[in-house]
């Protein structure tokens, strides 16, 4: 062999290097993607939206890095419907996924997100991405829609709403699988804390390529279990069932406090999106809304207004406060825009690519949102500063100026007859596109009878009539 032979030889060998790593240092340069969920935490029960009582000093500093939103809203005001529309991009009632799952039957494939909708797992795969789903599942009972049929790669959880943090084992929907075997109770200790160690070893396992998460703890959801550790730093709270649930969310700091160490230990943390977000708003019992009104279920701001940040160093910038109005719709676009893929491609998506008004301050997303519980038994709609709530509960529809009355304490709604029509009509224009409920929960019962508990102890406060 020649010498001028070797040197072509080796120029060839040479930029076929270049062109491999340069192929896998584009893939790289794809951002790690982390979608951390909570389950039923209150707006207030964290210190970046003004907190004081649960300490949460990795969140607060880990959202301190990012952008929080202070409108930041879910798709429906509770769990199943909700993860439903954050994992499709789309408002859940457009494939009758706007209740939970029935509690008292045996679910088929026909209960649950159909695997004809194409969630963000199935498009960031499309990316190169290596897929993990860790936590609470809810949005499928049946074993055909679990997440290794979703898109997931990896999945290390439970399939129902709600589960025992030891892990123990509790028919086919409270029994944490790893992919599709069972793992044994002896490999568990605290629910929390086991999806925090498994996300840190799916990270380590699979670092030298783009991976998304998608880690849905079930924290500060009941049953309220928590560990010595946790509680030990909730000890200042004199009440004790909002000291046991605190002592939960101080859990999911603590694990969130690790994820970010790992990622800034192995150097992945400049190109790595973090997102927190709750399902929903805080349920009724020892979780804080405030200073909103209502809770878990109703569509009051306090049962879809959720704690909400987003960082990646590498983009957004730190430190700041947004008041526009987004919605955990926009995370599918957002997300796979970031990833480098096309959101155009993807017409079936009611979320915005949030990246573009992050970088424009001075734009909105969004104009209007809307909401429906149990195929418009209750729904709400924001218009630009406008509220329209068709309320169950009190039995009425409400308007509101969320500009002038934030905390939605002054019905407008007779003042302001043209306004009700006109939001409306814009929710029967949505509506027509959307689809019946596949199935029906025991939400417009338990509506009823919160309401009359709550009558019933606002008029036993009363000077009885003599």
């Amino acid at each position: 062999m020649t010498k001028h032979i070797k040197s072509l030889i080796l120029l060839w060998l040479t930029c076929f290097s270049l062109t491999v790593n340069g192929q896998q240092a584009n893939t790289k340069s794809k951002p790690n993607i982390i979608v951390i969920l909570t389950d039923d935490q209150g707006w207030l029960d964290v210190g970046f939206n003004g907190g004081t009582d649960i300490p949460t000093p990795n969140l607060d500093a880990l959202a301190k890095e990012g952008v929080i939103f202070n409108n930041g809203y879910v798709s429906h005001p509770y769990c199943s419907p909700s993860r439903a529309g954050l994992l499709t991009g789309r408002y859940q009632a457009r494939f009758g996924h706007d209740c939970n799952m029935p509690y008292d039957s045996e679910n088929d494939a026909s209960v649950g997100t159909p695997l004809s909708e194409k969630m963000i797992s199935e498009a960031l795969k499309e990316q190169g991405y290596a897929t993990s789903a860790i936590g609470k599942w809810h949005v499928g009972d049946h074993p055909s829609l679990h997440p290794p049929n979703q898109g997931f790669d990896h999945w290390f959880g439970f399939a129902g709403g709600s589960m025992n943090y030891w892990g123990k084992s509790n028919g086919p929907l409270r029994t944490i699988f790893r992919n599709d075997a069972k793992v044994p109770e002896t490999e568990l200790s605290y629910l929390t804390d086991d999806f925090t160690k498994e996300a840190i070893t799916f990270m380590e396992e699979n670092k030298g390529s783009p991976f998304f998460i998608y880690l849905a703890y079930n924290a500060p959801h009941a049953p309220d279990h928590a560990t010595k550790q946790y509680l030990e730093e909730t000890k200042h709270i004199e009440y004790g069932g909002r000291s046991v649930y605190a002592a939960m969310v101080n859990g999911v700091d603590a694990g969130v406090g690790k994820i970010n160490s790992y990622l800034q230990d192995n150097g992945l943390k400049e190109n790595t999106i973090l997102v927190f977000l709750s399902d929903n708003g805080g349920r009724a019992n020892h979780a804080s809304n405030g200073p909103n009104r209502g809770h878990k279920g109703m569509l009051f701001e306090g049962g879809i207004k959720v704690p909400f940040f987003m960082v990646w160093k590498n983009r957004i910038k730190a430190d700041k406060k947004d008041d526009a109005v987004v919605s955990s719709l926009d995370l599918f676009p957002t997300l796979l825009s970031a990833a480098g893929g096309k959101t155009k491609h993807e017409k079936q998506l009611d979320g915005v690519d949030l990246l573009p008004f992050l970088e424009h301050e001075n734009e909105q997303p969004h104009k209007t949102l809307f909401w429906r519980s149990v195929g418009g038994f209750e729904y709400a709609v924001r218009h630009h500063e406008y509220k329209l709530y068709k309320s169950a509960y009190k039995n009425k529809t409400m308007l509101f100026n969320l500009k002038t009355d934030a905390l939605e304490r002054y019905d407008i709604a007779t003042k302001h007859p043209e306004i009700v029509s006109k939001l409306e009509t814009l929710y029967m224009e949505w509506d027509s596109k959307n689809v019946a409920p596949g199935w029906v929960d025991p939400h417009p019962e338990n509506v009823i009878i919160e309401e009359k508990r709550f009558k019933a102890i606002r008029q036993k406060s009363l000077r009885p009539k003599n």
